[in-house]
């Protein structure tokens, strides 16, 4: 029997022994692969390394308490301070003859700090103003909401909320002392008026302004109705809805200094310091209470609603910030 030969042949193809030393060898371990790996992780380490450069620059600095109380107070007072250099100008320079210098406005109102008058007539007219806000928001939060989401309601009640809105708040005293007299009555009256028609109709536009998406991912989750109003609906319109309060804060706030101005309510309040500054010519008087007036309106804001608003917003990833 013929013996089998097992080597290689002699002048035989040379790709065959090739093949097979570039088959036993295998891929090489520093060849065309490693270079592309180092590229591809040094390239995905730049990316990292860039998002964290814009993450550190989004952030925001970390600051003491009293740095960034300081950065919020600057504003207001340099406000404050430049009024007050406008009007002490005006003043020199007898722009007017009737009016006084703001050294003789603090004087007032000192004295009636002083004589006790000024206490009760703050009180009086924030206790007015809060009472017939939280009536305006239990009455125009729910009235709002069943606006925005049925529209038959829309077609009837919205144009009323509209009307009502725009009528300034001298045109509701009249209706108001005719219908219940001079009376507390009437006073919270003309703040529902004023105010129940913005807290509506804001609440109505922030309802208007949420994405349908979430609405009707709320609806394939089994939020509906009610419950996809409450669960889905008013959360998304939170912000609006912040909003909406604060514009009728400020519509209240508007329509009771002028129903204290116009009626003769048993307690007294800030719009009877703005009336008997008028009735007397006091000039001083008048500007004293037009100061209280702003001030407590600032106040407001600056204390409840902006921080609020702050809060919501950064819940939602709209302001920098923690939540």
């Amino acid at each position: 029997m013929p013996a089998t030969d097992t080597g290689p042949r002699r002048g035989g193809d040379p790709r065959g022994t090739e093949s097979g030393a570039a088959l036993s060898d295998g891929p090489p371990s520093g060849g065309a692969a490693g270079p592309t790996a180092s590229a591809s992780a040094s390239a995905s380490g730049d990316c990292t390394d860039f998002a964290s450069g814009l993450d550190a620059l989004e952030a925001p600095q970390a600051r003491s308490a009293r740095h960034r109380l300081a950065d919020k107070a600057l504003g207001p007072v340099l406000a404050v301070v430049v009024v007050l250099g406008l009007w002490q100008l005006a003043h020199t320079l007898s722009w007017s003859a009737a009016l006084p210098a703001p050294a003789e406005v603090g004087g007032d109102l000192a004295a009636a700090w002083s004589d006790g008058t000024l206490l009760p007539s703050l009180l009086h007219s924030i206790q007015r103003c809060l009472l017939g806000f939280l009536l305006a928001v239990a009455i125009g939060a729910p009235l709002g909401l069943f606006v925005a989401r049925y529209g038959p309601a829309r077609s009837v009640f919205g144009p009323i909320l509209s009307a009502v809105q725009s009528l300034p708040a001298a045109a509701l005293v009249p209706v108001a002392v005719i219908a219940l007299g001079e009376s507390e009555g009437a006073v919270y009256t003309v703040v529902l008026l004023g105010a129940v028609p913005s807290v509506a109709m804001g609440l109505v536009a922030a309802t208007d302004q949420v994405s349908p998406l979430l609405l009707r991912a709320g609806r394939t989750l089994g939020a509906t109705g009610w419950r996809g109003a409450v669960h889905v609906l008013i959360p998304a319109a939170m912000p609006g809805f912040v909003i909406a309060l604060k514009q009728g804060w400020t519509f209240g706030w508007r329509a009771l200094m002028t129903a204290e101005l116009i009626t003769a309510t048993p307690l007294p309040g800030v719009g009877r310091i703005l009336n008997e500054g008028k009735e007397s010519a006091d000039m001083s008087l008048v500007l004293a209470a037009v100061l209280l007036i702003l001030a407590i309106g600032v106040l407001v804001e600056a204390a409840i609603f902006a921080p609020v608003e702050r809060r919501v917003l950064r819940s939602r990833g709209l302001q920098g910030g923690p939540a």
